[in-house]
C-alpha cells in the first residue's frame, strides 16, 4: 500500500531569505473500486483505509447497509487467471494496491453496472437537482425521523466545540496541512471515529465504511463533522448512513440544503467559534438553551 505522506524538495522563501528544504506532502493516488470483478468507480484518494472507503462508497450508493451484506474486499493482483495484466501492477510487476474488488454476500442484489453508472453521488454528475434528490429519497434505507418530537437533541455549545476537537485529531494534517477530515461524534461531543483524506468525500466514506464493517449502521445517534464545505454529496452520504446531523466549518451548497430539508437532515454550516448557521433540521438543536445562555 502506498504511503500516506511523501517528501519533496521545495525552495522556501521567508522574509527575503531563500533556502532549499524537504517538505512533507499528502500522498494522492487513484483507487479503482470493482464490484464482483467489474469496474465501478475511480476516485483520487490518500492511501489507507481503502477497504473502508470502498464499503462506505457502496453504502452511499445504496448497495450495502449492514456488515452481513459484505462477503469480502480484496486488493486485486497484477494479473488474473493467467491473462493480461489488469493494470494494478507497476512497471516492475509490483502490486500497486490501487484496485480493490468488493464481493457481496449471497442474496444481496448486485446493481446493474453493465451500462454507464447511474451516478447521483457527485455534484458534477450532470443530473438535475430534482433527479438527484429523488434518487437519494428512493435509495435511503433509514428514516431520519423528521418529527419535531424526536428525542435526538444536541446543544449548540457542543457543536461549537467540534471543529477544535476534529482539528486536534488530524494527525496527518499536522505534518502536511493538506488533508480533509470527517469525524463522528456523540451528542455529548465525544469523538467516535475520525478519518483523513485528500478528498472530503473519501474521508466520509472511510468513516461510514468502518462503521459498516463494525456493524454500527445506521448511525442514528451521531453527528458527522467535516472540515470543509457541505456539498450535496456529503449530505447524501450522511442520509444514506442514517446520520441525523451534518456540521461543516464552511458553506453548504443549495442542493445540500434542499436535500436536508427533504429528508429531515439537520444541516449546520459556517461552524466557527460560537457562531453557526442552521440551514435545516433546527428541531434537533437545543435552541432554547442557547438563547438562555445569552
Amino acid at each position: 500500500m502506498g504511503r500516506v505522506t511523501e517528501r519533496r524538495r521545495v525552495i522556501r522563501i521567508r522574509d527575503g531569505a531563500v533556502s532549499a528544504r524537504p517538505d512533507t506532502l499528502v500522498a494522492e493516488e487513484p483507487l479503482e473500486i470493482r464490484l464482483g470483478g467489474k469496474p465501478l468507480a475511480i476516485t483520487m484518494r490518500t492511501p489507507g483505509d481503502d477497504f473502508a472507503l470502498a464499503a462506505g462508497f457502496l453504502v452511499s450508493e445504496g448497495v450495502l447497509a449492514a456488515a452481513d451484506d459484505l462477503a469480502n474486499i480484496v486488493y486485486c493482483a497484477g494479473a488474473t487467471d493467467g491473462g493480461p495484466s489488469d493494470g494494478t501492477a507497476d512497471a516492475d510487476g509490483m502490486n500497486t494496491y490501487n484496485v480493490v474488488d468488493v464481493r457481496l454476500a449471497p442474496g444481496v442484489p448486485v446493481p446493474d453496472i453493465t451500462l454507464e453508472r447511474n451516478v447521483y453521488t457527485t455534484s458534477s454528475c450532470g443530473l438535475c437537482g430534482k433527479a438527484s434528490l429523488d434518487a437519494v429519497r428512493t435509495q435511503a434505507r433509514w428514516s431520519l425521523d423528521t418529527s419535531p418530537g424526536t428525542p435526538f437533541r444536541v446543544d449548540p455549545a457542543t457543536l461549537a466545540a467540534l471543529p477544535d476537537r476534529l482539528r486536534a485529531a488530524q494527525r496527518v494534517f499536522d505534518r502536511t496541512g493538506g488533508l480533509h477530515a470527517a469525524a463522528l461524534f456523540t451528542t455529548d461531543g465525544e469523538l467516535v471515529d475520525v478519518r483523513e483524506d485528500v478528498g472530503r468525500h473519501n474521508a466520509v466514506d472511510k468513516v461510514v465504511g468502518r462503521a459498516l464493517q463494525q456493524g454500527r449502521l445506521p448511525l442514528s445517534s451521531c453527528v458527522l463533522m467535516v472540515s470543509g464545505r457541505a456539498s450535496f454529496e456529503l449530505a447524501q452520504k450522511a442520509v444514506m448512513a442514517g446520520i441525523p446531523v451534518l456540521a461543516a466549518v464552511s458553506a453548504p451548497s443549495s442542493l445540500a440544503v434542499d436535500l436536508a430539508t427533504e429528508t429531515g437532515l439537520t444541516l449546520v454550516g459556517f461552524l466557527r467559534g460560537s457562531s453557526m448557521n442552521v440551514y435545516a433540521g433546527e428541531h434537533r438543536l437545543a435552541l432554547d438553551a442557547a438563547a438562555g445562555g445569552r
